[in-house]
């Protein structure tokens, strides 16, 4: 506030007496500057995780792509292998890498899967990366302290395993984006060895829930 002597209003003094500030008034006078105070200081923001969805495996994205899309961008690697329960499978055969389609009756991607090409003794996480990656840049052979700064920390984690081999099942669901995007990513990873983080060996991303 203005001091009196900056007051544009005259004030008089009445004779023989001083303006003497009471107890009481310096009370409130220090209270009402409290107030004043914690208006003004910005209340703390809450803490958010970081996660992000995903939308494409490989190129493709389930629940958008069909098959024809996938043979035109996979005819390097050769003619696709059918599977039973509608399943289209292309193999890399100089990484032992696989990628695996399963479609609807009306050729409709809904589920792709990149991984490690089962019953491979091969060691995936070599120099040549995986052909096949997610949008956001996540590919089989990448750590998993990768995955997380990628996608935030997994809804749940399991374990899990493969041809003898300990493995743990990361979980993301991605409802909380939307019915328009696709809904599951699970990665399948080597366990951290303390040491070491541990890999990924398998991207799953499917438009329906698994």
């Amino acid at each position: 506030m203005p001091s009196w002597r900056n007051a544009k209003f005259p004030i008089r003094l009445c004779p023989g007496r001083l303006l003497r500030r009471s107890p009481v008034f310096l009370v409130l006078g220090a209270l009402g500057a409290m107030v004043v105070t914690a208006q003004q200081r910005p209340s703390p923001k809450p803490a958010t995780l970081h996660r992000a969805n995903e939308l494409t495996l490989a190129g493709l994205r389930p629940g958008r792509d069909n098959l024809l899309r996938a043979v035109l961008l996979n005819k390097s690697f050769g003619s696709a292998k059918s599977l039973p329960g509608d399943q289209t499978v292309w193999y890399d055969q100089c990484r032992d890498l696989s990628l695996t389609l399963d479609s609807d009756h009306q050729k409709q991607i809904q589920v792709i899967r990149a991984g490690v090409w089962p019953g491979s003794t091969a060691d995936c996480y070599g120099e040549a990366p995986s052909p096949w990656k997610t949008g956001l840049g996540l590919r089989v052979g990448d750590s998993t302290t990768k995955l997380t700064n990628l996608y935030g920390p997994p809804d749940s984690k399991s374990p899990s395993s493969r041809d003898g081999q300990p493995l743990e099942l990361w979980y993301y669901a991605f409802d909380w984006a939307g019915p328009e995007v696709p809904q599951v990513m699970e990665v399948l990873c080597t366990r951290d060895s303390g040491a070491q983080p541990g890999h990924v060996v398998e991207i799953t991303l499917a438009a329906p829930s698994l």
